[in-house]
């Protein structure tokens, strides 16, 4: 049996949606339906079972979960960079990957977590997916440090051997819809133009960097999923990796793609910032691939423009899910 955390959650509903797609179906999804719309992603997904996080996490503790576990892919976590809860952050996103990571090695399972590019901080120190270079990291914003205390965790108990940590970058595609203020740009920038004809967009703040072209390493979830994956399908890979496109591109490139995608001319307002985002904001982001690459990684990425494409046309204007 494979376990997916976050598995009614945007990236890790896809995982199991491609697992199906792969003749998968002994899966145990775990979660925190709450009350979001994220049990629709669960609606196209063929799995053994389910389970609240809360009572997962007691059946583990209490050694009272007897199954066959072949590997965790553990997506579960609160992704919100702005969330105020350190604690609640150090709990939901610290706490249970550690409770997981005993469990795995309990067990003799795969595991393989989700990381973040947020662990990078401002990018001074460079987006190299470089285990020796973890300690030097200083991320920007509380989330980001959550992931980031995990990872070091994990190479403090000599644990990075075995396991495989996942950096991924801007990920973006159907599912993300229960996400509320953290969708991507594409779902918010596809609504804005159907109730205003336009986008906005953040000036810049930087001399360096026109308005909207700050740039980011966006990556569609089918690619992301697809090299999580390859750590499943390649047990003798360990280590942390990032995940994204090694090809960044701005935001008005994206907003230009979305237009184009829905067939309508590029209408697009520049606005100021917040002052509270300003201190925080990453003004470039880009992944080093090289490493993924080297362990024999080589499915070429989805160009932007055909993502966004893809997104908006068989999902966004379809309401559709993967499945």
């Amino acid at each position: 049996m494979i376990l997916v955390t976050g598995g009614a959650g945007f990236i890790g509903s896809a995982i199991v949606a491609q697992l199906n797609a792969r003749g998968i179906d002994d899966i145990l999804v775990v979660d925190i339906l709450g009350r979001d719309q994220r049990w629709k992603n669960l609606r196209n997904l063929r799995y053994a079972d389910y389970l609240e996080a809360d009572d997962f996490s007691e059946m583990v503790s209490e050694s009272d979960l007897e199954i066959n576990l072949e590997a965790i892919i553990h997506m579960g976590a609160c992704s919100d960079t702005t969330e105020a809860d350190c604690s609640y952050l150090v709990k939901n996103n610290y706490e249970f990957s550690k409770l997981l990571a005993g469990w795995a090695l309990e067990m003799d399972a795969r595991f393989i977590y989700a990381s973040s590019a947020a662990t990078y901080g401002d990018g001074e120190k460079g987006f190299a997916d470089d285990e020796d270079a973890l300690e030097t990291l200083r991320p920007l914003n509380m989330y980001g440090y959550s992931k980031h205390m995990f990872d070091l965790w994990c190479k403090q108990q000599g644990l990075l051997d075995r396991f495989v940590g996942i950096k991924y970058f801007n990920v973006f595609g159907p599912n993300e819809y229960h996400k509320a203020g953290m969708r991507s740009f594409v779902i918010k920038a596809f609504e804005q133009i159907n109730e205003t004809g336009g986008v906005k967009l953040f000036k810049s703040h930087r001399p360096d960097y026109t308005d909207g072209g700050q740039v980011r390493d966006f990556i569609y979830v089918k690619d992301a999923v697809d090299m999580t994956l390859f750590f499943l399908e390649n047990p003798e890979v360990s280590g942390i990796f990032n995940v994204g496109t090694g090809n960044a591109r701005n935001w008005k490139d994206l907003a230009k793609a979305t237009f184009a995608a829905m067939g309508i001319e590029s209408n697009i307002e520049y606005i100021d910032m917040p002052d509270i985002l300003r201190d925080k904001y990453q003004y470039f982001t880009q992944a080093t691939m090289d490493k993924l690459r080297a362990v024999g990684y080589s499915k070429d990425t989805t160009t932007l423009e055909d993502a966004v494409a893809d997104y908006v046309q068989n999902y966004l204007m379809k309401d559709a899910y993967l499945g």
